[in-house]
């Protein structure tokens, strides 16, 4: 996030703003590490001081490699093209996004076929169970397997009735 937020903020900015940029963002990581040596009351809804120090951290060293690359490499503004590795950061970022992304509908998927899936338990008379075994021995399926294939192939006209043309399971 630190990358992509100095990517994002730094693009155009002179040497003089971008040095702007670390000293605040130093500024601000100083001032975190004395809130959690100094522990205070905290709500319930403020953002651990342990996790903001991290941030901080993180924007600091992007923002100081961005300085140093532009001292570097004698830019007199920062171009987020011209720089390789964050370029290439970012374009490993967007191919995480793009991939979680992709799990996420893939997830949504399934989640909405086993919804609209039916698990049912039906129990049987000893007849009706002894014919079912006796089909699924014939055809190498398994008991349950008969009826989903039965209800694969029910038919409903249009006053309601329920028809199964023959059929062998497979």
């Amino acid at each position: 996030m630190a990358r992509a937020s100095a990517r994002r903020q730094g693009e155009g900015l002179s040497v003089v703003q971008v040095a702007d940029k670390v000293a605040e963002v130093e500024r601000r990581e100083r001032e975190t590490r004395q809130q959690l040596s100094s522990p205070g009351d905290r709500g319930p809804d403020d953002v651990d001081p342990a996790d903001l120090a991290e941030q901080w951290v993180a924007r600091h060293a992007e923002w100081r490699r961005v300085a140093a690359l532009m001292d570097a490499q004698g830019w007199p503004v920062y171009s987020p093209e011209r720089d390789v590795q964050g370029s290439a950061w970012a374009r490993e970022r967007d191919a995480q996004r793009k991939g979680a992304l992709a799990r996420r509908a893939a997830w949504q998927r399934e989640w909405q076929d086993a919804r609209d899936e039916l698990k049912a338990q039906a129990w049987l008379s000893a007849g009706v169970g002894c014919r079912l075994r006796a089909i699924a021995d014939r055809s190498g399926l398994r008991p349950e397997q008969v009826p989903a294939q039965l209800a694969d192939r029910v038919c409903m006209d249009d006053d309601g009735a329920l028809t199964v043309d023959t059929f062998t399971p497979r």
